[in-house]
């Protein structure tokens, strides 16, 4: 009989003496890459209802830009983003003003702001600037959770097509800075994306249904244990009292908003 603390052919376990194959909590690997992801502060589009593509993103509302600026303040306080080497924003306004808000409390401060439009939320096409009830009336809305290869609207991305594109992107920042930390302001289809394409629990299901705040940190890694969460929807900066207040009847936009 082997005695405890030993592998079956009689070699001591590692200190944690559980079996890699069993092993629930995998140790931390400093050699990997790792991906923050920044939601952006509430949006114009979002808060008008308007399809939020190139045409119909408006920026930051005024409480998106405290809520990102709130998270601004808590990195600066808490250097978490200090390590990172590079910064980078989809194409969309709401995006790329987040990351000029953040850009103080990353790197050393002066890493510049990198845009990609792999990174942007779902490509709309024909229904870019249009009221939710204009795209519903003009061409009908998908249901992506009976089929998510159905296009939003001509010319536009189906959903399948979407988490293909973006996860992409995510894939090409890491193999393009390896062993680095890199920060990532973009949106909440983005963030849903990354967890449908990189959790291989998650793959067998079209849309997870997220509530992912604006203005939150989601990161990932990527290093010998492959791709895992080390964080989602970190938004305790948002608990800390605003000096601008959300405005009555906001709500959470759709996933092309995110």
């Amino acid at each position: 009989m082997s005695r405890p603390g030993a592998e079956p052919d009689g070699s001591v376990l590692l200190a944690a003496g559980v079996p890699a194959g069993v092993r629930t909590v995998v140790p931390a690997d400093a050699e990997a890459t790792r991906l923050v992801l920044v939601r952006h502060g509430e949006a114009q589009c979002s808060v008008d209802g308007v399809v939020g593509g190139p045409a119909g993103c408006r920026g930051l509302t005024a409480v998106g830009d405290a809520q990102v600026a709130a998270l601004r303040d808590r990195l600066l306080r808490t250097g978490e983003l200090r390590q990172a080497s590079a910064l980078y924003a989809s194409v969309l306004p709401r995006a790329t003003q987040t990351a000029c808000i953040i850009a103080p409390a990353v790197g050393d401060g002066t890493v510049p702001v990198v845009q990609d439009c792999g990174l942007c939320e779902l490509h709309p096409g024909e229904a870019d600037g249009l009221t939710w009830f204009e795209l519903a009336t003009r061409y009908g809305t998908p249901d992506w959770d009976r089929d998510p290869s159905v296009p939003l609207a001509p010319g536009a991305e189906s959903w399948s097509g979407f988490v293909v594109r973006a996860a992409a992107a995510l894939e090409a920042l890491a193999d393009r800075h390896r062993g680095s930390q890199v920060v990532v302001a973009c949106h909440g289809g983005v963030i849903e994306a990354a967890m449908v394409a990189l959790l291989p629990t998650a793959s067998s299901r079209p849309r997870l249904k997220l509530q992912t705040a604006n203005a939150s940190l989601t990161e990932w890694e990527l290093g010998r244990f492959g791709w895992r969460p080390l964080r989602y929807n970190d938004a305790a900066h948002l608990a800390e009292p605003s000096p601008v207040a959300p405005g009555p009847g906001r709500q959470a936009g759709p996933a092309q908003q995110a």
